[in-house]
């Protein structure tokens, strides 16, 4: 038996974290891998955060970031390329281009709200 999955654009919602989230598969029942896609509007860069337990990869779809992984420094992602970020690694994205910066968001396991640790610094 095969299960289709259909989203609908207006589930898309704005994060604490300054994205806007599409959640694609990230069901209970199929533990193993969530999928998102994430937008980031133009001139925004998202909170650091990590994710205990959870190793996130992010494939660029449209548009061009700065991504910041660890202690490394910004690196330039354009369609195609894949972030690799394992748990407890400190992250963020920048959108400094003109259009949204959209990217698919991959967790294994699944992403779950009890593993995202926000670490920005408060001013």
């Amino acid at each position: 038996m095969t299960t289709v999955r259909r989203v609908s654009e207006s589930d898309e919602y704005l994060t604490e974290e300054r994205c806007r989230i599409l959640e694609l598969s990230n069901d209970p029942d199929d533990p193993a891998l969530s999928i998102a896609r994430a937008r980031v509007a133009p001139g925004v860069r998202t909170r650091w955060h990590r994710l205990r337990g959870i190793s996130e990869r992010y494939l660029i779809l449209e548009g061009e970031g700065l991504v910041e992984v660890g202690e490394e420094p910004p690196q330039r992602v354009v369609p195609g390329d894949v972030v690799l970020i394992a748990p407890m690694q400190r992250q963020r994205i920048t959108n400094p281009g003109p259009g949204d910066l959209l990217f698919l968001a991959l967790c294994t396991p699944r992403f779950v709200w009890d593993a995202y640790e926000d670490i920005e610094p408060t001013l």
